[in-house]
């Protein structure tokens, strides 16, 4: 999915919410764990509720990979299952080189390969150019580069200064700005860092951003579409506990919670998004 079909689907939809499947086998109603595959049937009824409001889907790697062969299992009946016409990004945080790296690229985009073809995938930069290379040698997928997150820990690296002040995640993103295209990089950038959202659209002017935070961690969404909105929306503002966990009935409790958050993006579509 390029750009202009990703802004086409927001300007559809009235929205531009991503929805985290971070699936806990754990956590979902009992009722699904009497199903054969209790992850895809519970990603299914989430799916089924949320797919006229969001732009995107999120799963979260972690939560298949303990699982194991079926937790793949249920990862690629999920992804057969999304709307086509709905972004997808695998939730990895890859961050490796060379033949490393192009196989983590080639596990989440090649069908051929693998069975799986998200749209996109999250990357960690620590290592540098040759960690991030490998993911841009397939064509019509992005790279979302971790960029300023909103973890404690994120001050220990991230706003590190080096001897001309500029802060590490800074010289992330405007390097990173040299090695790909905005039709090919995204970066994530944490809603709960309110005082940065200006900042990083500064310095990022045409990217989109892939933005965790809103909702449980605290993140305010009008803040965020206030600060970090562009020409083209530049945004997707991902929920995931909020929308799947928020009831036993993920068609009555996560479409609630879902419609929610697209009805007041709407109203920030309308104050905020100037073509």
């Amino acid at each position: 999915m390029n750009s202009q079909q990703l802004v086409n689907q927001i300007e559809r939809k009235r929205s531009f919410l991503c929805v985290g499947l971070d699936t806990d086998p754990r956590l979902i109603p009992s009722k699904f764990k009497q199903e054969a595959d209790p992850v895809f049937a519970f990603n299914q009824a989430v799916i089924d509720a949320t797919a006229d409001y969001a732009v995107a889907y999120k799963p979260n790697i972690a939560f298949y990979e303990a699982l194991g062969p079926k937790g793949w299992e249920s990862l690629q009946k999920t992804m057969e299952y999304i709307p086509s016409d709905i972004f997808t990004i695998a939730d990895a945080k890859r961050g490796d080189i060379g033949n490393t790296a192009y196989m983590y690229a080639q596990t989440f985009f090649d069908p051929a390969s693998s069975g799986l073809n998200f749209d996109s995938i999250t990357v960690a930069p620590y290592m540098g150019h040759d960690s991030v290379e490998p993911f841009l040698r397939f064509e019509d997928k992005w790279v979302i580069l971790l960029a300023l997150t909103s973890n404690p820990g994120s001050h220990d690296f991230q706003m590190t200064k080096s001897e001309d002040y500029i802060p590490m995640y800074e010289r992330v993103m405007r390097l990173a700005q040299t090695w790909a295209s905005p039709e090919e990089l995204m970066f994530v950038i944490g809603a709960t860092r309110v005082d940065f959202l200006q900042k990083v659209r500064e310095i990022a002017p045409d990217n989109f951003f892939l933005v965790p935070g809103v909702g449980a961690q605290g993140g305010s969404l009008e803040d965020v579409s206030r600060y970090a909105m562009n020409s083209r929306v530049g945004l997707l503002v991902n929920s995931s506990r909020g929308i799947i966990y928020a009831g036993d009935n993920p068609a009555v409790d996560s479409k609630r919670e879902a419609q929610k958050l697209q009805e007041e993006m709407s109203t920030y579509l309308d104050a905020y998004y100037i073509k």
